[in-house]
């Protein structure tokens, strides 16, 4: 009886611990008004661009100037950062492929404050 009224413990102790973490890091992850789904859809037509090179699609042009104008603070910039990040890190990709993608915002006319690239620190981005 004693053990399993230890072990009903240790189960609310822990289920206490996660809700506790939860409200903490919540405020931190709602922060940012772009999220990686739109940052996913409006780069989506870059990717043929990104994978064989050749024209920039209007598209792509236009899904880089959407994002680029809706990150406006530094959670949002850091936000985008860590999805190109995560994108980049969750396909193959080439030294061309890398290349391709830091080229496409110079290509579009925007100028954003880091460059793309697997090894980014996103925290760093202001």
């Amino acid at each position: 009886m004693a053990a399993a009224a230890s072990s009903v413990n240790v189960l609310k102790l822990q289920a206490c611990l996660v809700l506790v973490s939860m409200l903490v890091i919540a405020p931190k992850c709602t922060k940012a008004a772009i999220t990686c789904g739109q940052v996913v859809t409006s780069l989506t037509p870059c990717i043929i661009y990104v994978a064989n090179g050749g024209a920039v699609p209007p598209e792509c042009c236009n899904g880089i100037r959407t994002i680029y104008n809706a990150a406006r603070t530094t959670d949002d910039r850091q936000t985008v950062c860590k999805c190109l990040k995560q994108a980049i890190n969750g396909v193959p990709y080439t030294n061309i492929n890398l290349e391709l993608a830091a080229g496409l915002p110079g290509k579009c006319g925007v100028n954003i404050p880091y460059q793309i690239s697997p090894s980014i620190d996103c925290d760093r981005v202001k």
